[in-house]
């Protein structure tokens, strides 16, 4: 039967190469799937990241445990992810213990005031300029019997729509941290699971997109992760625990509450001094000159060891990571990711550091040396100078 005429120009011949090769149509089509992926779940990036990030500082031990059960990954990875959620949720709950304990001390403190009233503190009347004016305002808001009351009643009555907001905006928050908590946990138990077989998988495929570099970078990313996540969270629990027995000797109200924030502040860059030089001024402040100037000596000398030994030791791993970009991406990460960013930040910042670093080494080996060509002209001038001597001397 004859065949039917095409609508467009005549039928291309089967022997005419491609516009676009496989390889580049391959390419292509694996950009666009990326970008479609970031956009429809850039929403799971944090949960995400957090997991890899934790799987990453954890897999050394997850090996160890995969060889005592005989190399079972979906039993390692459960048994992994309760030790994980044992190592949250314990420290947290125990935290949380001590902080309703004291919340209701000073509640109770609170009421007795606002029954009976209370004259100010002899630690605020004694402060230089401003204790004065201090013990002035507590006698008219605090110290009177029922002041704090008809305090929280004018407060209250006033901004009922913003505490109002507040509340919902905080069960929100609570109920979004919640969710990222689950979606982190999910997702690293297939992390646990799967790693192996998507590391191998990342490792081709990176092999063919930066082959004289995926190497190096490959074996210095984990390392980088791993050393960063778990030196920051070390040397974090070290200085809360250290501080806050320093806390308890020196008689400090609440010094549990006090160990813990201390260590949360010891994650940013002059958290853990600013942390300590406070309380010391509230003990100098309140008469304990002795206790204050020790906690002050005491947190000074911790804190030079730990940033002069240990952390450099802990820290960054492959890359040591300089002060400035720690804090940068400490402060670029708390704004973008919240409290995860503490340590997915300066992870990140590691990470571009290596990268550069790396890219920096290959230039460095790839420009042929100076030093060889500028002492190559002078043997040259040498030889052309010497030459018509030669020619002189024969003749």
């Amino acid at each position: 039967m004859p065949k039917a005429q095409r609508w467009l120009g005549q039928t291309a011949a089967a022997s005419r190469s491609a516009l676009i090769t496989p390889i580049s149509a391959a390419r292509w089509l694996l950009v666009l799937i990326v970008i479609a992926a970031i956009y429809f779940f850039h929403g799971f990036v944090v949960p995400v990241l957090a997991a890899l990030v934790i799987a990453f500082a954890s897999w050394p031990l997850y090996r160890r445990l995969l060889d005592r059960i005989g190399g079972s990954t979906t039993l390692g990875a459960t048994l992994a992810l309760l030790f994980i959620i044992g190592f949250l949720v314990v420290p947290i709950t125990i935290a949380i213990g001590y902080t309703i304990d004291e919340l209701r001390q000073w509640i109770g403190w609170t009421l007795e005031v606002n029954r009976v009233g209370a004259p100010p503190p002899d630690w605020i009347v004694a402060l230089p300029a401003v204790g004065p004016w201090l013990a002035e305002k507590w006698a008219a808001h605090v110290g009177a019997p029922g002041a704090i009351g008809e305090l929280i009643q004018i407060v209250s009555g006033a901004n009922i729509g913003n505490i109002y907001r507040a509340l919902i905006a905080a069960g929100d928050g609570i109920f979004h941290l919640l969710l990222t908590l689950l979606f982190m946990l999910i997702a690293l138990f297939f992390v646990y699971r799967d790693g192996a077989s998507f590391s191998r998988q990342l490792d081709l495929l990176g092999e063919r997109i930066l082959p004289a570099r995926w190497e190096r970078i490959s074996r210095v990313v984990p390392a980088t992760i791993s050393s960063t996540v778990t030196g920051m969270t070390l040397i974090a629990i070290g200085e809360g625990i250290v501080l806050g027995i320093a806390y308890w000797l020196a008689g400090v109200p609440s010094p549990v509450t006090l160990g813990v924030l201390t260590g949360i502040m010891a994650l940013i860059p002059g958290g853990a001094p600013l942390s300590f030089t406070l309380v010391s001024v509230y003990l100098v402040a309140s008469g304990s000159y002795v206790s204050g100037v020790a906690l002050f000596i005491w947190g000074s000398v911790e804190l030079f060891i730990v940033d002069k030994t240990i952390r450099p030791r802990l820290v960054g791993g492959p890359i040591k990571l300089p002060f400035l970009p720690t804090f940068f991406g400490l402060v670029g990460g708390v704004k973008t990711m919240g409290f995860l960013g503490l340590f997915i930040g300066p992870v990140l910042m590691a990470l571009i550091v290596s990268i550069w670093r790396e890219w920096m080494r290959e230039v460095e080996l790839a420009e042929p040396p100076q030093d060889a060509a500028a002492l190559a002209e002078p043997e040259t001038a040498t030889v052309e100078t010497t030459a018509p001597l030669k020619a002189t001397s024969s003749r």
